[in-house]
């Protein structure tokens, strides 16, 4: 009776070793999951902002127009020279053989628009010079006063100009530089008579850098 109990006993203490070695391994094979879970969870990437569009850049154009020619002229720097375009009325006149001062293409002063009353030309908006070329080369103007003309370009007015005067004289060259701002896809010069007409001899309209 008593080695019935003893091997009872036995098996009970080996029952309840066996069951808490089981629960020890399930508590470790638990955290060995949760661990393994949490190391293998993905890290998420920061959102990327999409790029924004690159605007493609305009790029203006230079453009020269050699009033009163009949044909386009390569300048001495290799500049093109569009021929006479873009005037409301007037006329034109050549004089091929005239000795021009202050000038280092004087066949841009040989040709001439005279009694003009506007000019226009297409262009992108942006900002520009333009460069308006005179020379007086009438034969009937010896002297200051005898050619006085206004012009306008893009809202910016030149009252009283002679270009005898502005040239120092008869046949030479002068330059006028006016900025302008074109917003309306177009440049536009407009001429008024006072004494004799308004003359010009070339344009140049360059983008400003």
């Amino acid at each position: 009776m008593q080695r019935l109990k003893k091997s009872l006993h036995c098996l009970s203490v080996c029952a309840l070793t066996a069951f808490a070695i089981l629960n020890l391994t399930g508590c470790q094979t638990s955290n060995e999951q949760s661990k393994t879970s949490a190391s293998t969870t993905a890290t998420p990437e920061p959102a990327v902002a999409p790029a924004k569009p690159v605007e493609p850049k305009i790029v203006l154009p230079t453009v020269r127009i050699n009033a009163g020619a009949a044909a386009a002229y390569t300048d001495s720097s290799g500049n093109t020279w569009l021929a006479d375009q873009g005037f409301v009325e007037g006329d034109v006149i050549e004089r091929p053989e005239l000795v021009i001062g202050n000038a280092k293409d004087p066949t841009i002063y040989r040709t001439e628009r005279y009694s003009m009353k506007s000019f226009s030309h297409p262009l992108p908006n942006g900002k520009y010079m333009v460069k308006l070329h005179f020379a007086e080369t009438f034969e009937g103007i010896t002297d200051k006063g005898q050619r006085v003309f206004n012009f306008n370009v893009e809202g910016q007015e030149f009252k009283d100009f002679d270009v005898f005067v502005k040239a120092g004289g008869v046949q030479k060259a002068y330059v006028e530089t006016v900025k302008a701002n074109i917003t309306d896809g177009k440049l536009d010069i407009t001429f008024t008579h006072n004494i004799e007409n308004p003359e010009i001899n070339g344009i140049e309209i360059i983008p400003e850098p």
